[in-house]
């Protein structure tokens, strides 16, 4: 704003003093056409003959710097409108102070063929372009002034809209604080790929993921409330079943003792996805026979079939992997001890390991009822259940963490887990992880 004020200021005043240089010029030309030179060599000029404006100042000198003639308004005046311009062998405009006022002269010196005769001054004040200037410079001064308004007006008006968005951000999430509630959202009529419109999208987002992780959070509990309560009354029951009978009924003993041994066991695999979830949980790295750690699996889960189902290998090949051998073998434990609980007698499991690209391939599948769709998203977490699911073992002895564990280790063994189900066919557990690469220094990605 500063620099375009200077340059109209600028431009504006070369203009009037170029207009004003037009008229010296103009007058110079009718002085110089009625300049007569007699016989002998002398100037003869009859200015007062001339029609001259009263703001308009003439003299002409002669070669030896004689005054010859001059206009009406300046005859008192004896010495040049401007003296340094007396010396100037070519035509000269220069703003020059007489008596308080200031002139612009223009210095003309009067050749005959290449022989200075005398020399002509045309002078006329300057208050046109003193004015000029001054009435510019005003209405700069207030066209900055309101300029500077208006913008900070209009930067007001931009940054009360851009930020009114914000504040909305800001009530509604105090409101969701005041009022607990994670289920509100952040209305947003703007455009979402602008700034405000991505912060209230994130804002809106994290919401979610928070209340996700309540309602995962408070189901957590909920559940573990409820398979707590389920051992502990049926320990319960059998105490006071012993009181009453005052005698100690080896069965009652020993569904007491079952009820322990679960109880210990949920206990240790909450503690273990405690631990496993915080980091404390170090994983050794070392070379793993896949292939021999699944027959050695193979031959203690035979045991838990009891003949009510088959638990035959398919293909095998020999496998590689870097990682922790007793952590994989939970892996495996827990996959094929999920398919026995939910494989009808007379079922059959079958289980396979082999190689893809760089990846060795473990699957377990079993011809049980299958799982719902709708619960396959969720089943690897903690003690979820679903209408149908299999997460809970019809003995009541399932309470969904075998599953969480085995994603968790597969995870952090840079691998991952599938699941292929369809109801009334049966289910196929797919466990991906790289192969052993270079003795164990790196693991593919």
């Amino acid at each position: 704003m500063l620099l375009f004020g200077l340059a109209v200021y600028y431009s504006v005043s070369l203009t009037v003093i170029h207009q004003l240089d037009d008229t010296l010029r103009i007058r110079a030309e009718t002085v110089y056409m009625n300049t007569l030179i007699d016989g002998i060599g002398n100037l003869q000029v009859a200015l007062p003959q001339l029609d001259l404006p009263e703001d308009v100042f003439v003299q002409v000198w002669g070669r030896d710097n004689s005054l010859i003639s001059a206009s009406q308004n300046i005859l008192i005046l004896n010495s040049p409108l401007d003296t340094a311009g007396m010396h100037s062998s070519i035509p000269v405009f220069r703003d020059v102070n007489r008596g308080g006022a200031r002139l612009r002269v223009l210095t003309v010196p009067l050749l005959a063929g290449n022989r200075l005769e005398g020399i002509l001054q045309v002078g006329t004040r300057m208050d046109v372009v003193n004015a000029t200037q001054q009435t510019l410079l005003e209405v700069l001064l207030i066209g900055t002034v309101i300029a500077i308004i208006a913008a900070g007006m209009a930067a007001w008006f931009s940054s009360h809209q851009a930020l009114h968005p914000l504040d909305n951000v800001t009530r509604t999430a105090l409101q969701i604080t005041s009022a607990d509630d994670l289920s509100r959202r952040i209305p947003y009529t703007g455009s979402s790929t602008d700034e405000v419109g991505q912060l209230v999208a994130a804002f809106n987002q994290t919401l979610s993921r928070l209340e996700n992780l309540f309602h995962t959070q408070r189901r957590f509990l909920a559940d573990v409330g409820h398979e707590l309560r389920t051992p502990l009354t049926v320990i319960k029951g059998n105490v006071g079943l012993m009181r009453k009978i005052k005698d100690f009924d080896e069965e009652s003993l020993v569904t007491i003792e079952d009820e322990v041994d679960r109880l210990t066991r949920m206990v240790g695999d909450l503690l273990l996805l405690a631990q496993a979830e915080s980091g404390k949980i170090p994983l050794a790295h070392e070379l793993v026979e896949l292939d021999t750690l699944l027959l050695e699996v193979l031959n203690q889960m035979q045991v838990l079939t009891h003949d009510r189902v088959k638990l035959n290998l398919g293909d095998i090949d020999q496998v590689l992997v870097c990682g922790d051998r007793d952590r994989l073998k939970q892996v495996m434990v827990n996959l094929v001890g999920n398919a026995i609980n939910y494989t009808p007698k007379g079922g059959e499991i079958v289980v396979g390991l082999g190689k893809v690209t760089d990846r060795a391939q473990l699957t377990v599948t079993d011809n049980g009822p299958g799982i719902p769709p709708e619960d396959l998203p969720h089943i690897f977490e903690r003690f979820y259940r679903g209408e149908k699911s299999r997460t809970r073992q019809k003995d009541g002895k399932g309470y969904g963490l075998g599953l969480s564990i085995a994603y968790w280790i597969v995870r952090n063994h840079g691998g991952r887990i599938e699941v292929n189900s369809t109801l009334g066919q049966g289910t196929t557990f797919c466990v991906w992880l790289p192969l052993a690469v270079n003795d164990c220094k790196e693991i593919t990605s």
